[in-house]
């Protein structure tokens, strides 16, 4: 398989098994799903909401006084943005087929961009098509499956934006829950002296942008065995992850034209509450449709409910790690600079009361095929004790000095 190293889950080191019944999987490959679409064109305020969410301090997404003395001429999103529009968080392709009374986390994310921006003004569209799958066994969950499926991210003119094949975790529910590390039950406790210090690491990185301004990161100044400035953020919480939830369009009534999904055909746990996002209820009872108050998704803000599939206590959304991974990058290569293809392996979730720490090292230069001046990179996301809840590749475009 190509995507993720070996295909998915092998950093793990999991045993190929075949004793998850997955067979309802095989009609859907690679036959376009269904999708939703946004109802209004995208609002200067559905970027900066974004960004703000995704703790991406860059003044170019968000200050239009910066944005228009920038090389676009104005506000334009970051490469993270597209999964902000659609209806599952990316997911959607990679979750089709029934596996009775299932639970779902997120893998990883492959994204390959094309150079196309996105823009206030801009209707983003998405096509859907599962990829491939294979059921391993896991320490986490006993059989596992683990499910890939592309997101098609075009705009109103057809042009191809970004191509996004993401990976979901498809695990029978009582096993996950079985699993949970009750010593991760309780937040850890910070000092006033160390928060400071996490707030001065998170600043440095803000400063790192800040000063590189609208200037260029040249290719030519670049060495392999060069370590990117960390990025630190955090700590997380309970309405951290709430704000992230609200970033994503599809979680807010209203601005989609919803598509009908059955999340118990495809095996969901009715416990959970199966009318996310359902267009019918949300006419009547919009509550119940809400997936982070009462849904599949509640597991991230409320412990109860997150240990009962697996989860210690209130944790991240795996979409905002993929697009904490593309800000990162993005963030370090500047506004002459591009995010060309990037890999992400999710290992582990951003829990509540954590800090999460970002870091990359500079593994080789190359010229591609097009004449772009790449500069490689392998990247990771770990948090305050070392525990990796990341790893991944990326191939990040930078201007070369004239000759």
């Amino acid at each position: 398989m190509d995507g993720l190293p070996g295909g998915p889950g092998e950093e793990l080191g999991f045993m190929t098994a075949q004793t998850l019944d997955t067979s309802d999987i095989d009609q859907y490959l690679g036959k376009p799903v269904a999708s939703s679409s946004l109802r209004e064109p995208i609002a200067p305020n559905d970027i900066r909401r974004w960004v703000h969410a995704m703790h991406y301090p860059n003044l170019l997404h968000y200050d239009p006084d910066f944005a228009a003395a920038s090389r676009w001429g104005g506000m334009v999103a970051p490469q993270s943005f597209c999964i902000a529009t659609d209806d599952g968080h990316g997911a959607a392709p990679a979750c089709v087929g029934n596996i009775p009374n299932s639970h779902l986390l997120f893998g990883g994310d492959e994204h390959w961009f094309t150079g196309v921006r996105v823009r206030p003004g801009d209707t983003i569209a998405n096509e859907r098509i599962p990829f491939d799958y294979v059921v391993k066994e896991t320490k986490f969950a006993g059989p596992t499956c683990f499910q890939r499926g592309d997101n098609n991210f075009t705009n109103q003119d057809g042009e191809l934006i970004l191509k996004q094949r993401s990976t979901s975790i498809r695990y029978l529910a009582h096993a996950g829950g079985e699993t949970v590390n009750t010593e991760e039950f309780e937040e850890p406790v910070w000092t006033a002296e160390e928060l400071v210090e996490v707030e001065k690491r998170r600043f440095a990185w803000a400063k790192m942008m800040h000063d590189l301004g609208h200037k260029e990161r040249w290719w030519d100044d670049v060495a392999v065995g060069d370590d990117l400035p960390e990025r630190v953020f955090g700590v997380h919480s309970i309405a951290s992850f709430a704000t992230e939830w609200r970033a994503y369009i599809v979680n807010n009534w209203g601005t989609m034209n919803l598509r009908k999904q059955d999340l118990a055909g495809v095996g969901f746990s009715e416990e959970m509450g199966i009318w996310e996002n359902d267009p019918d209820m949300m006419k009547t009872d919009p509550f119940l449709t809400d997936g982070a108050y009462y849904g599949p998704s509640r597991g991230h803000l409320f412990p109860a409910w997150a240990r009962r599939i697996g989860m210690p206590r209130g944790y991240g959304y795996g979409a905002s790690m993929g697009a904490w991974g593309i800000d990162y990058l993005a963030g370090w290569a500047g506004e002459h600079g591009m995010v060309v293809h990037a890999v992400s392996n999710y290992r582990g979730p951003a829990l509540t009361g954590d800090i999460t720490i970002q870091t990359a090292e500079v593994i080789d230069k190359s010229v591609d095929d097009e004449g772009r001046h790449l500069v490689h990179v392998k990247h990771k996301m770990a948090n305050q004790k070392g525990t990796i809840l990341a790893t991944g590749t990326a191939e990040i475009a930078l201007p070369k000095k004239p000759a």
